[in-house]
């Protein structure tokens, strides 16, 4: 059927078939957009965890032996303490008989909490130069730390020296420090210390322009008289005799409140606070060393004293858009710290079962061969009479002539029904035509308006002549003994339906050489071991058999489902028939050949096996064969063809994370192993199929891309299923290449 050509000037109105394929896309949009946001913000979180992570290192400079002839001498001789008040530099040291004792790159949630009870005991302020991602992962700790009086300063977000950055680096590291602070305690902080850095002496021609640079925006940098060294753990006693400074000078003491094992820290503070206490020292903050300073030179002390618990002279109320953006980033980080180890432990759960599924398919897969390959296996009495062949087709043009072309040389008798479901493009009088040709007496071609495949399969049940139908696709080439193996099972009364082995033709691109992996490994290999198991799933729609009867018994093919091959094989099993796999039925299919269009179809195939579970769910419940496929066919259904093939791209995922942020070396070992073992089972897969080996090259590069969009395939079906909605039978767009089975090879 045609539509007729508008009037010139005037545009032609849309096809009903148009129409509803245009409100379909309209309705798609929205949820790739949002499954497309689902995945961008799975790696926003992973990114933000891995950032997050990056493991604070040894106490230790990363540049040594540099000159420091810019750096002031008096600034190298100096106090711990460098300010820039007036935009000129200015050391201060700390009073005799003072220490003020400091801690860096916590807060640690071991560490920290135990250095907070001592200094609390003893009364006795500390000031703890914080690392940025770890006060966004422990923000209740920096709110304890300042509400018992503690000051905070900053020691950069991921713990890098800063004398090899960017000004833009240099300022992100502040920036985030603070936002976290602001997020955590309410506060921002004037204090800062760089990592690795030491003495004033240490300052050097590279390190120097970064303290200029914090200056000009208002820090003091703090560094040390005395360290402890506790970092190297020599034991309690040297940690509080190298912490001590000579006779009564005052200093700034380092101590490490994280980034490594403390216990030894946690050991010597309280003997170091006893021994100094003894000494007549008292303990303050870096603060209270200025403010004794500007006392001692007669002047006022700033930062005021503001309504409620008095602040550290150096911190600073958050208020306005930096204390909503610090409780944004301590929100996503709790996010990111749940989600993460949540996914690692999905991760493993995954891991488990996709290493399952392979040893089980491999076992199963081979006792299936043995057992259907064997001399003196047989299903009963030969199937030699003649069977209904049915071709549900629209706008097959391409492909129609080479399927009739295939089932005219079928070695069992047939007649062929071909269903013309409101094809636009001559699908009709092409397979009128070709069967005209080749001679063919047994074909007959029904046309209807379209209404989709299932009831174009529906119409073609009710044409038919004889007790078993094979169904195929208009693209599908069949061999020769297709039919003949295809119907043999029927031999046995148990059985309702067969599946047989559907073969990619157009396997020479790379998108067709991935499918063709994904056939002989994920689909054949799985139904050898649901045959075992009795409980297959689909049969495809490239080809499968039925008996007629059965057909109409659960009501035909439901137009319920987007998955109309799935559904029925369900309702088989639910009616107790028994559904196998005959490996020897080949039928060679014309794959997608693009990106969009392979999305479109596994769209459909994913999102409609979701509607044939959810639509079967009773069967859970059940009793008899309904119940066996309930508890045990649905559950491997479930796992292995939504959940493990969701999550499985984790694995890569997950591997990145680790080469990126963990170990590179480790991860790719490990995710090297994972690949050999899919590369053995997709080996053995190929053998029992007598496929040539060379495609399995293409497989390292399929699990790099093909699979992550198979992934975002079934995120966009999960999101369809919870937001609700229906697609027609979607037409593909086919090019006839697979014109016979001999070339597909």
């Amino acid at each position: 059927m045609t539509t007729p050509t508008s009037s010139r000037g005037r545009r032609r109105a849309p096809t009903r078939i148009e129409r509803a394929a245009g409100r379909a896309a309209a309705l798609q949009r929205p949820r790739v957009i949002l499954a497309l946001l689902l995945l961008l913000a799975l790696t926003c979180v992973m990114l933000l965890d891995g950032y997050l992570r990056a493991e604070v290192g040894g106490d230790q400079r990363v540049r040594s032996g540099a000159d420091s002839s810019e750096v002031p001498d008096a600034i190298l001789d100096g106090g711990p303490i460098l300010t820039f008040r007036g935009g000129r530099a200015t050391t201060v040291s700390v009073p005799a008989k003072t220490i003020a004792l400091t801690f860096d790159d916590g807060p640690n949630p071991t560490w920290t909490p135990q250095v907070l009870d001592i200094l609390r005991k003893y009364d006795v302020p500390g000031t703890f130069f914080l690392v940025g991602s770890m006060v966004s992962r422990y923000p209740g700790i920096v709110r304890t730390m300042v509400e018992q009086g503690n000051e905070v300063g900053v020691h950069t977000f991921t713990h890098v020296d800063l004398s090899y950055q960017s000004a833009s680096r240099v300022d992100r590291e502040m920036e985030q420090t603070q936002l976290a602070l602001a997020g955590a305690a309410g506060i921002t902080t004037t204090l800062f210390r760089a990592p690795y850095s030491s003495e004033t002496d240490a300052i050097d021609d590279y390190s120097w322009p970064v303290y200029q640079r914090l200056g000009k925006d208002g820090y003091t940098s703090v560094f040390v008289d005395t360290d402890s060294d506790d970092w190297k753990r020599p034991g309690v006693s040297d940690i509080v005799k190298w912490a001590t400074p000579k006779g009564t000078q005052g200093a700034s003491v380092l101590f490490h409140d994280a980034g490594g094992e403390r216990s030894q820290t946690i050991a010597a503070l309280p003997q170091y606070i006893e021994k100094m206490k003894a000494k007549g020292y008292t303990f303050t903050t870096i603060s209270g060393v200025m403010e004794r300073q500007r006392a001692a030179d007669g002047r006022a002390a700033d930062g005021g004293t503001p309504a409620g618990p008095r602040l550290q002279a150096a911190h600073h109320r958050a208020t306005g858009l930096t204390l909503y953006e610090g409780k944004a980033l301590i929100a996503a980080v709790a996010v990111a710290e749940w989600t993460v180890p949540a996914l690692s432990v999905g991760l493993a759960i995954v891991g488990a079962a996709v290493l399952g599924r392979f040893g089980m398919m491999l076992v199963l897969a081979r006792r299936h061969h043995r057992q259907r390959n064997r001399r003196r296996f047989g299903w009963g009495p030969a199937v030699t009479g003649p069977v209904s062949v049915i071709v549900p087709a629209y706008n097959e043009k391409e492909c129609i002539a080479n399927t009739l072309q295939s089932l005219a040389r079928s070695t069992h008798p047939i007649e062929i029904i071909v269903v013309d479901d409101g094809s636009t493009d001559g699908t009709s009088r092409i397979a009128r035509d070709a069967a005209e040709s080749l001679g063919m007496t047994n074909v007959r071609v029904v046309r209807q308006e379209n209404a989709g495949k299932p009831a174009a399969l529906n119409n073609g049940v009710r044409h038919a002549s004889y007790d078993i139908v094979v169904m195929m696709d208009g693209d599908t080439v069949f061999e020769p003994d297709t039919v003949r193996h295809l119907v043999q099972p029927f031999a046995d009364p148990s059985v309702g339906a067969v599946a047989g082995n559907a073969k990619v033709g157009n396997r020479t691109t790379v998108i067709g050489a991935w499918q063709h992996i994904e056939y002989v490994m994920g689909f054949n290999l799985d139904r050898r071991m649901y045959d075992l198991l009795r409980c297959m799933p689909t049969i495809p729609g490239a080809i499968g058999a039925f008996r007629r009867e059965a057909v109409l018994a659960v009501g035909g093919m439901s137009e319920d489902t987007l998955a109309e091959d799935t559904d029925i094989t369900i309702a088989m099993h639910r009616a107790g028939w028994r559904v196998v796999y005959q490996e020897h039925a080949r039928a060679w299919t014309e794959a997608p050949g693009s990106l969009g269009q392979l999305w479109s179809q596994r769209y459909r195939w994913s999102y409609g096996t979701m509607q044939a579970l959810w639509k079967h769910r009773k069967s859970l419940t059940d009793r008899g064969p309904s119940g066996r496929f309930g508890r045990v066919g649905m559950p491997l259904v479930v796992v292995f063809q939504v959940v493990t093939p969701l999550f499985a791209p984790l694995i890569d995922v997950f591997t990145a994370y680790s080469m990126i942020f963990v170990d590179f070396r480790a991860a790719l070992l490990a995710w090297l192993a994972v690949l050999g073992v899919q590369l053995l089972c997709a080996a053995y897969a190929f053998r029992l199929d007598r496929e040539k080996y060379r495609y399995l090259l293409m497989m390292p590069l399929q699990q790099l891309a093909y699979r992550q969009m198979m992934y975002l395939v079934l995120i966009h079906s999960c999101v369809t299923a919870l937001t609700g909605g229906r697609l027609r039978w979607q037409k593909l767009k086919r090019t006839g290449e697979v014109g016979t089975p001999a070339g597909a090879g």
